[in-house]
């Protein structure tokens, strides 16, 4: 969800590191070919492969990062050499890798070294916080990040008076964890230039108090006003953060993420430079902004759309805001704000002709969407998309349009992303954190269709599932066991929130593998343990299927394999 905060297009002059296939000379192939050998084998395990009717599987081997075989131990066992290395899995349980639809990833990276605010319970520990923080920093550094939630304390939004008084040498510039709105004290917006006479951008709003004074928070555009100020990272922060990213994630059992560009261009080059200098420990597909898709259009003539490792050629739009801050598009005003239904982001004409352009130039596009009306809308682009623009030219990408979050949707809407093949790119964690609250929001009836996963599998849609880190943790476990009890993070709905749009353990798996490698283009190489794909899965401490679902988050990840090589192992 989070809203683009900077502009900066870097030059994109980094050159990837040369890619050389070399054959040793041989003799004329001999009358009979040679017995395949596994470099690696996985044995002794319970391996859910995701092949629709496959049964378990007790074995995998591997061979130049690919699976070779997955069968029996002693299936398995005939591709065995001396120079084999064999990994007892002692029985753990083995999944496809995770795969995170919906990242912002070097976000991300920066937030775990910066203050938080997540748990923050009261206004007077959303203060200390930030003072403790502060108190730890050289005077003059920006305190960002934070990701604090208002809703966690009753709704009260924060008052530059909170933190004013402890941090007038510090910047402060916070945000809500749904990345919509965040929270500027008084040095961050003198320096800003930002008064009491701006005025409230178009598609955000400045907050102020009943005289009219500035409280200090600012939702969506209006962000801008202060982002605008705040130094650039160095290359080397940004290294730093992506490497931190992916450390973090790898623990979490995720072999690749689809990145929605927080730092736009900046992103995309950090993740190019690690790439180029092989320090690139997951896949990554990388969405630039929509508004540059002619830029995006002329870089993929010029370098292609990357590898297995790398790729891009996505683009990432927006709609509306989010729930969580009053901005998210509704026909209807919100119940516990009637004075606002939410609204646009940005003009649907300008959407339609960027989006129309990008689909023309053959790129994936991937567009927020929160409210029923900006789903409502967003669905008539697409359709309007394909009616101007026709079929795919042959030899190009099939049209995989994306509704990133979908999260409130008429019921009528539900039908059509299955009609139009639209996939319902969404991230379970946010029902059982929003589900504190939401009803609120929007009242009984708009909730019923509400991450309506059930509905959407119900009517034959694609859902693919992700995190949207750093709005929810990144961690595919706790998604899984959100979508399958819907159990709030507030302990209140023991039987789930709004139950009926529970799913199971094996569609919530496959929405965060195969559903997400055909999301990304990949089904052909990732998302099921078979041979000639990639071996990227993961060992975990419990069965899924067998342990009790309200215990699917604490089951722990125990290894992370990306073809064939152990990225993270939770004995080292």
């Amino acid at each position: 969800m989070k809203i683009l905060l900077r502009i900066r297009h870097t030059a994109l002059v980094i050159v990837f590191a040369g890619l050389s296939v070399s054959c040793s000379d041989r003799a004329a192939a001999p009358e009979t070919a040679p017995q395949l050998v596994a470099k690696q084998i996985y044995h002794h395990g319970s391996i859910w492969t995701g092949v629709d009717g496959a049964a378990r599987a007790d074995a995998i081997a591997i061979a130049d990062g690919r699976i070779v075989q997955v069968g029996t131990n002693a299936e398995v066992d005939a591709l065995r050499s001396d120079d084999t290395q064999m990994i007892d899995l002692e029985g753990a349980f083995v999944v496809p890798g995770f795969i995170d639809n919906h990242t912002h990833f070097l976000t991300g990276g920066f937030g775990l070294s910066s203050v938080n605010l997540r748990d923050a319970k009261t206004p007077e520990e959303f203060t200390r916080r930030i003072a403790d923080f502060a108190a730890a920093q050289p005077p003059g550094r920006w305190i960002r990040f934070g990701d604090w939630d208002h809703e966690a304390w009753g709704g009260a939004l924060p008052q530059k008076d909170w933190v004013d008084a402890q941090t007038s040498d510090y910047p402060v510039f916070v945000m809500r964890l749904d990345g919509h709105m965040a929270f500027a004290n008084s040095k961050a917006m003198a320096l800003a230039g930002v008064t009491a006479e701006t005025q409230s951008p178009p598609g955000g709003e400045i907050i102020r108090d009943e005289n009219g004074d500035l409280t200090g928070v600012f939702k969506d555009t209006a962000m801008g006003l202060i982002a605008a100020a705040i130094p650039t990272p160095t290359d080397e922060e940004f290294d730093e953060a992506l490497a931190a990213a992916m450390e973090h994630a790898l623990s979490r059992g995720v072999t690749q993420i689809h990145d929605m560009s927080d730092g736009e261009w900046d992103s995309f080059a950090a993740f190019r430079r690690a790439y180029a200098r092989g320090a690139l420990e997951l896949r990554i597909y990388s969405f630039l902004p929509l508004s540059d898709w002619q830029l995006v259009d002329a870089f993929v003539a010029q370098e292609g759309r990357g590898d297995d490792w790398l790729r891009w050629g996505g683009l990432k739009g927006f709609v509306d805001g989010s729930l969580g801050s009053t901005t998210a598009w509704f026909y209807e005003p919100y119940d516990d704000a009637p004075e606002t239904s939410g609204f646009a982001l940005q003009d649907p004409g300008e959407l339609q002709s960027w989006l129309t352009g990008a689909d023309a130039a053959g790129l994936h596009v991937a567009i927020h969407a929160i409210g029923d009306r900006a789903n409502d809308l967003l669905l008539d682009v697409f359709a309007q998309t394909v009616a101007e623009n026709g079929p795919r030219s042959a030899g190009s990408l099939d049209r995989r349009f994306r509704i990133e979050h979908a999260q409130h949707l008429t019921r009528a809407a539900i039908s059509r992303f299955a009609e139009a093949g639209v996939i319902a790119s969404m991230q379970p964690y946010h029902a059982i954190d929003d589900g504190r609250w939401a009803a609120k929001r929007i009242g009984p009836e708009r909730i019923k269709t509400t991450y309506a996963f059930r509905s959407l599998l119900g009517a034959g849609a694609t859902l693919t599932f992700g995190s949207d880190w750093t709005v929810a943790p990144i961690d595919p476990l706790a998604g899984i066991f959100a979508a399958v009890t819907r159990q709030t993070t507030d302990g209140a709905n023991p039987d789930g929130w709004v139950p009926e749009q529970k799913i199971s353990v094996g569609q919530a798996l496959h929405a965060y593998t195969m559903a997400n490698a055909y999301a990304g283009y990949q089904e052909d190489i990732l998302g099921t343990l078979e041979p000639g794909k990639y071996a990227d899965f993961v060992v975990l401490s419990e069965d899924l299927f067998a342990v009790d679902p309200v215990n699917i988050q604490d089951v722990r990840v125990l290894r992370t394999i990306i073809a064939g090589e152990e990225k993270f192992s939770a004995g080292d």
